[in-house]
C-alpha cells in the first residue's frame, strides 16, 4: 500500500493482506541499501498469523522516492511517523543491521510507541571501513561487491538458498544495483555515524530479543553481544555458522528466534 509521511509518498508491503491496525502491529525496517523485498518471507508470515505488517520501503529505497535520510535519527522519526500514518499506535519494531539502529534508537525516544524490539545482525557500534565508504561514494560496483561478499555467510556463498533456483548472492547484488545514486553511501555514512547505540540501547524499556550470526563480517556477534549487555533483560540467539544476511541465509531459524516467547 502507499502512504504519505511528512508529505511524500512511501511504498509500504503489508505481507499479502490488507492491513488492519486493530491487528497487533510488526514493522519490519531494512538495511543499507535494501528495501522491503528484504522482508519477502516473514511478512507473509507475520500477515497470515494475526499480524497488522508494515514493511516500508525507507525514503529513497524500492518504490519509495528519495531523497534518503541521512541519519538514523531522522530514519526513527520517519518510523514513527509510518505508524501514525497508518494509524497504529504501538507496533513491535524489527530491524536488520542500519534497521536495527533506528528501531532502537525509536524504541529509546518513542518507549510508549513500541510493545517490542528485535534486532537482526546489529551491533554496539556499526563502523564502516573507509575503503567501502569510498567505494559507496563513487557509486561503483566495489561496493556491492563488498557489501554483498561481506553480507553472506559461507554457506550462502557456495549456494545454500531454501528456494530452489535462487541464488542469494546473486539476488543482494541486483538488489543493491537497484538503489539510486548516493542512496547507499547515504545509508553506511548514517550507521557510521551513530553513537548513541549504547546509552539508547540502556532506556530500552520493552522485550527485546537480539539475532546474531556467529560468522558475521559486518557486525560480528561479539559486537552485538556488547550491545545485548547493555538492553536490559535483553535475550540474545546466535545463529551457528551464519553470516549477515539472517533473513535469506537463515529464514526458518531467523522466524523461531523472533517469535519465541521469552
Amino acid at each position: 500500500m502507499k502512504l504519505t509521511i511528512n508529505a511524500h509518498e512511501a511504498l509500504v508491503a503489508t505481507g499479502g493482506r490488507d492491513f488492519d491496525p486493530a491487528l497487533p502491529a510488526v514493522v519490519l525496517l531494512h538495511g543499507a541499501g535494501f528495501d522491503r523485498t528484504t522482508w519477502a518471507l516473514h511478512s507473509r508470515w507475520f500477515a497470515h498469523h494475526g499480524f497488522a505488517v508494515l514493511a516500508p520501503d525507507l525514503p529513497g529505497h524500492g518504490w519509495s522516492p528519495g531523497p534518503a535520510l541521512r541519519s538514523i535519527g531522522e530514519m526513527a522519526d520517519w518510523t514513527i511517523a509510518l505508524l501514525d500514518a497508518a494509524g497504529v499506535p504501538r507496533a513491535h519494531l524489527i530491524g536488520h543491521s542500519m534497521g536495527s539502529l533506528i528501531a532502537l534508537d525509536a524504541a529509546a525516544r518513542y518507549p510508549d510507541r513500541l510493545t517490542a524490539l528485535s534486532l537482526i545482525g546489529t551491533a554496539a557500534t556499526m563502523t564502516v571501513g573507509p575503503d567501502l565508504l569510498k567505494a559507496a561514494e563513487a557509486d561503483g560496483e566495489a561496493a556491492i561487491d563488498m557489501v554483498s561478499i561481506w553480507g553472506l555467510g559461507f554457506r550462502a556463498e557456495l549456494g545454500g538458498c531454501l528456494a530452489p533456483g535462487l541464488w542469494m548472492h546473486g539476488g543482494a547484488q541486483r538488489t543493491l544495483q537497484r538503489c539510486a545514486p548516493g542512496v547507499l553511501f547515504s545509508d553506511l555514512s548514517a550507521c557510521n555515524a551513530y553513537a548513541d547505540a549504547l546509552s539508547a540501547a540502556a532506556s530500552v524499556n520493552v522485550p527485546t530479543t537480539l539475532v546474531l550470526g556467529e560468522r558475521d563480517m559486518m557486525t560480528p556477534a561479539k559486537a552485538g553481544n556488547a550491545l545485548a549487555s547493555a538492553i536490559p533483560h535483553a535475550r540474545t540467539v546466535v545463529l551457528p555458522g551464519a553470516g549477515h544476511m539472517l533473513m535469506t541465509e537463515r529464514p526458518d531459524e531467523l522466524l523461531a528466534a523472533l517469535t519465541a516467547k521469552a
